[in-house]
């Protein structure tokens, strides 16, 4: 049989973060496919998962200052995405966290999606996005809703272009059942468990690890600690609030920045618990914590909740918090302390290990055999729908 030709649409390479994962995995499944993004600014030190392929880019790789503000470009990515030609493909595999999935494809060809998220800035997330920017009102508040309301229109309307939906969490699952009203495969993310390995025992201090961003609530974690002077916080993490919270960061919350992936680990290993406040789609970061053999003390909301086992979970992985607030973090580390003999890194470990990157490769190698093999039935018989 003749190899398949295949193409994989990502949608902005600019840093090796969850999406380029997902996108490492799928060319090592998939080795003779050739790669589309949006733009491509990743730096050359974190190239290497590429394997020295050349990845094919839209419009926008030329449009000036595109390299520092391409996040201002979305309004335009739509228009990029659909422009790339992708007719001479029998099989597509988008990697979609905005606009990705929108590429343009025929009855002939079969196009399975793999979506992180539906465009969050567009759906769930446009009003906190717009207290955060300062966009409440005014008239460059009007021009951004009109914007991301012409942006949903088309992001539903181009959902009809794609055959399978795959994604990485049910809560995420909900979201596009909610968003286009359609079914999607759960195929959690890989992460790299072999990379991160057991270590005991702890040292006495709490860790987390994050992008430095308002939605990271990174914040409310140093004031919990504000109020637990006799407890260390280690922060590790980049990003535009990284100064705020070292000028307000009391003597026992350490914020040492960047850090190499080895002394990442070290971190990681060496913590008593790791500490997470977001409301994430996945959540990676408490996985590697999990891989080291280190419990996750983490905001009870959206995909953790498939990743850590709490106190009420045979084999416990952590201690979920309701709400983002100082006192529930602060209730949540004391509830920890009182509990944690019954948290065992073994078991923190054995829960990581499903979710190592060989997992992924054949979920998702089967997925696409198995709605191939539909595709290709109903051409023949001129079937529609899906199996």
């Amino acid at each position: 049989m003749k190899p398949l030709r295949i193409a994989i649409v990502h949608d902005c390479l600019v840093r090796y973060g969850g999406a380029e994962r997902v996108l490492e995995q799928l060319l090592q499944i998939y080795p003779q496919a050739e790669v589309f993004s949006v733009v491509d600014f990743l730096p050359e030190d974190q190239r290497a998962f590429l394997l020295n392929r050349s990845v094919r880019t839209t419009f926008l790789q030329k449009f000036p200052f595109a390299r520092r503000m391409y996040r201002q470009l979305l309004p335009l990515m739509p228009l990029a995405v659909e422009q790339l030609d992708l007719s001479s493909y029998e099989l597509v595999i988008s990697s979609s966290y905005a606009v990705a999935k929108g590429v343009l494809t025929g009855p002939d060809q079969l196009h399975i999606s793999y979506v992180h998220t539906p465009v969050r800035v567009a759906w769930d997330l446009q009003h906190p996005y717009f207290e955060a920017a300062g966009l409440v009102r005014g008239w460059k508040s009007w021009i951004a809703r009109w914007i991301l309301h012409r942006i949903r229109l088309w992001d539903v309307c181009s959902a009809h272009g794609v055959d399978h939906f795959v994604t990485n969490s049910r809560f995420v699952a909900r979201r596009i059942w909610k968003t286009y009203r359609r079914e999607s495969t759960v195929i959690s993310p890989p992460v790299d468990v072999a990379l991160m390995t057991l270590h005991t025992p702890k040292e006495d201090f709490y860790l987390t690890v994050s992008r430095l961003v308002p939605s990271k609530r990174v914040g409310v974690l140093v004031e919990a600690f504000r109020g637990m002077p006799e407890r260390k916080l280690i922060v590790i993490g980049e990003g535009p609030e990284l100064s705020k919270l070292r000028k307000r960061a009391p003597e026992n919350v350490v914020l040492p920045g960047h850090q190499t992936a080895a002394d990442l680990r070290d971190y990681l290993q060496k913590a008593r618990a790791f500490l997470f406040a977001a409301e994430e789609d996945f959540g990676i970061a408490p996985l590697e914590a999990q891989a080291c053999g280190t419990p996750v003390i983490a905001l009870g909301k959206g995909g953790v909740l498939e990743t850590i086992r709490g106190l009420d979970a045979p084999r416990p992985t952590g201690v979920f918090f309701s709400e983002p607030s100082v006192q529930s973090v602060v209730e949540a580390v004391g509830r920890f302390e009182r509990e944690s003999h019954r948290i065992h890194s073994e078991d923190c470990r054995s829960n990581a290990l499903r979710f190592a990157p060989e997992r992924f490769r054949s979920e998702f190698s089967e997925l696409v055999c198995k709605q191939w093999d539909f595709f290709q039935s109903a051409r023949r018989t001129g079937r529609t729908g899906a199996p």
